[in-house]
């Protein structure tokens, strides 16, 4: 009897995984369909907060607890502005809410899995410390914001001489946001996906960036070749979209070298649910490799254009009053 017991539960595990296998919608090929438009947005931050430093996951209270003082805090459109001081209970100013509520879209939820940071490994919740160079070269404020609008590193960089000295995000050349690697910020956390069975095309419309990856192994471009987004080349495991990209430029992603290699993974959990997860290595910038990983949840929305140079006006203000300053 217990040789059968063991048996029915073996079988009713196959049957579930088919059932599940089955439920995941498929292109013509058969390979799990990715394609549509997803949204990563979540109050969930990148690192583990201080207050739940020893707590990988928030119970069901906890969570609601938390998401209810998150939205508090975030709300552009509170006017609590305490005269003495200029600033409100959140540490804002005025000037702080210039773009009320409705321009940002940081979502009103955690991730599904309760987690306490998107970082996933080290089990810490936290990203490993920077090398000696990797913390030299965060000290150079012309990479990229963090997703909480800082920059990473100390206080050298961005100089007035030149729109060269600006960060990335000032000449519409990449945000965190968009990546490569996608990082949950402030707004536009959207991206679309559509495919084939030779190719896959990540747009984010943030920057007004895509990347068309070959699926199969076609040499990579040269070493010397360095560029924003990389060069990316995908594979199939299982029913995982594996993504691979080196040849990143130096500081493209925070502070990392141009040995920075990445890897993404795609994982159709249902037809509204994407696992996304990516693994961050750089031994010249971190002193070990880190993980992050979230949900994307399907939404029938079109992706509507940034636009981001032709309005654009800050770096020619920046650099005018920099100009007038000198006169």
């Amino acid at each position: 009897m217990k040789g059968i017991a063991v048996g029915l539960v073996l079988v009713t595990a196959v049957a579930l995984s088919a059932a599940q296998k089955a439920a995941i919608p498929r292109t013509s090929d058969g390979r799990p369909d990715l394609q549509g438009t997803w949204s990563y947005a979540t109050l969930t931050t990148l690192e583990r907060p201080a207050e739940f430093k020893d707590k990988p996951f928030l119970t069901a209270g906890e969570a609601a607890a938390f998401e209810q003082r998150t939205l508090k805090i975030q709300d552009r459109d509170r006017r609590d502005v305490d005269g003495s001081t200029g600033r409100g209970s959140d540490g804002r100013t005025d000037v702080d809410r210039a773009y009320n509520q409705a321009w940002w879209e940081f979502g009103s939820k955690i991730v599904g899995t309760r987690r306490t940071s998107l970082v996933i490994d080290p089990p810490d919740g936290m990203i490993p410390a920077l090398t000696p160079d990797g913390a030299r070269r965060a000290l150079d404020k012309r990479g990229l914001w963090l997703a909480n609008g800082s920059y990473e590193g100390g206080a050298t960089g961005t100089g007035l001489d030149s729109y060269t000295d600006r960060p990335m995000q000032e000449r519409c050349l990449g945000w965190t946001v968009t990546g490569p690697p996608m990082i949950p910020g402030a707004y536009n956390n959207n991206v679309g996906i559509f495919q084939t069975s030779d190719q896959v095309v990540i747009l984010n419309e943030m920057v007004h960036d895509h990347r068309v990856i070959p699926l199969e192994a076609r040499p990579r471009v040269a070493e010397t070749i360095r560029l924003w987004m990389g060069s990316s080349r995908a594979r199939w495991d299982g029913d995982t979209l594996v993504v691979s990209t080196t040849n990143f430029r130096p500081m493209v992603f925070r502070s990392a070298s141009d040995k920075f290699t990445l890897t993404e993974k795609f994982t159709l959990m249902d037809g509204d649910t994407l696992m996304y997860e990516f693994t961050v290595d750089d031994p010249l910038t971190w002193v070990k490799p880190w993980t992050v990983q979230f949900p994307m949840n399907r939404i029938n929305e079109p992706i509507y254009e940034y636009a981001c140079h032709e309005g654009n006006y800050s770096l020619r203000n920046i650099l005018g009053a920099a100009r007038n300053a000198e006169r």
